[in-house]
């Protein structure tokens, strides 16, 4: 199963996670099958690769509770409904 989940990245205090599609017996840090976006908590920054995330939501993906809220917050789930009319 695959679930789109944050990978921790930056520097100690400074933390920024990129958003990638990954095994679920995967370790956090662990290698991804494909990075879709990512996340600046600090500057409240989002970046999504909308297509990839599509594509793995509809391969039946499951966002984490977290992502799902970023995902929310950045109104993906509009753009989901809209292309699949």
């Amino acid at each position: 199963m695959v679930k789109l989940r944050l990978k921790r990245c930056g520097r100690k205090q400074r933390a920024i996670y990129r958003i990638v599609a990954i095994d679920v017996r995967s370790r956090r840090e662990g290698r991804d099958l494909r990075k879709v976006g990512f996340y600046d908590p600090i500057n409240n920054q989002t970046y999504s690769n909308v297509p990839a995330i599509l594509y793995f939501l509809e391969k039946g993906a499951q966002p984490t509770g977290t992502v799902y809220d970023i995902f929310r917050k950045a109104d993906l789930f509009k753009e989901k409904i809209s292309s699949s009319v």
